[in-house]
């Protein structure tokens, strides 16, 4: 298990030539920035690779425009009203709402009035590895047909997943650290993007996929989950193994197993876990660590699932 090249930025200048270089250099080179007046602008980031973070405050009134962010770029506005006007539509947002900035690679135009707004960057290809399109065996690339949540409750679920993964996450050194939670944690964050802003994702299974969820590619995608389960790997890398689609292996977990192919997975990881405490040396080692290192980045939760399955909290195994 290799760890993950988190790195963490921080940025604050009131000087706009400044700001421009580090949004276009950040962001997207063809970035526009036009103030009414002197502003200044400070910026925390936190950058894994497959997603990145950021929580940015500035007291001017900015005009932005942007032609490509290079990913899935989703906001949350802390304190920070505006608008922004994508493919002839305008849409405002205030303090709480969750949005995305615009389509991936389509060109935006936001007036950010002063205040805070955290902008959460995701890759597209982690969307992939959640979720395709329907319904052929080559899916194209998933599209966002609405920039809004589609509830409120829905909203509430991507703040909540986002402060998850910042303050569970990032903010533990053991747990950012590992590949394994930080892979973890981007696919959390695509499936959440995916349930809350209306997409083309489409997850049932076909006829063909019904056919091909059989006990033999059971057997083959355990056996490439057991042999890599200390790698990042996520569902959509079992069923290329397996030789069938993403619903085609997520319909034989349910099928035979009655579980999905990532739970099928943290099992494996957690008896993996349950051996390193048993050897390991409590004067040189930790829970936290050991459980980082399989992919657990929330130590309560590891524990409570630790116990349900071993009936000892884990520190009595590492003490023992």
């Amino acid at each position: 298990m290799t760890s993950s090249p988190v790195q963490t930025h921080e940025f604050d200048s009131s000087d706009p030539a400044t700001i421009h270089e580090f949004l276009s250099a950040t962001y997207d080179p063809k970035l526009r920035i036009q103030s009414r007046n002197g502003y200044r602008l400070t910026h925390h980031r936190v950058d894994t690779g497959p997603f990145a973070i950021a929580t940015t405050r500035q007291n001017g009134h900015l005009e932005i425009d942007a032609s490509a962010l290079g990913g899935l770029a989703i906001g949350r506005a802390r304190t920070a009203h505006g608008d922004r006007s994508c493919a002839g539509s305008a849409h405002r947002f205030g303090p709480g709402d969750v949005f995305l900035v615009t389509r991936p690679e389509e060109p935006c135009t936001i007036h950010w009035h002063p205040g805070e707004v955290e902008l959460c960057v995701l890759d597209l290809s982690v969307l992939a590895q959640v979720a395709t399109t329907a319904p052929t065996r080559r899916p194209g690339r998933i599209e966002f047909t609405e920039l809004g949540a589609a509830s409120s409750a829905l909203a509430r679920q991507w703040r909540n997943t986002t402060s998850f993964v910042r303050d569970i996450v990032l903010n533990s050194p053991a747990a950012g650290a590992q590949s394994l939670v930080i892979g973890n944690a981007a696919r959390m964050l695509a499936a959440a993007a995916l349930a809350v802003f209306p997409n083309t994702a489409f997850t049932e299974p076909t006829a063909a996929d019904r056919n091909d969820a059989t006990t033999a590619t059971l057997r083959r995608a355990i056996t490439f989950l057991e042999e890599h389960a200390d790698r990042d790997i996520s569902a959509a890398d079992i069923a290329g193994a397996a030789g069938v689609s993403l619903r085609a292996v997520q319909l034989a977990f349910r099928r035979h197993l009655g579980t999905t192919p990532m739970a099928y997975l943290r099992r494996v990881r957690l008896v993996r876990a349950h051996h390193d405490l048993v050897r390991a040396d409590p004067r040189q080692e930790t829970v936290s660590a050991i459980a980082s290192r399989w992919g657990f980045a929330s130590h309560s939760r590891f524990t409570a699932r630790y116990h349900a399955n071993f009936g000892v909290p884990p520190r009595e195994t590492l003490n023992t």
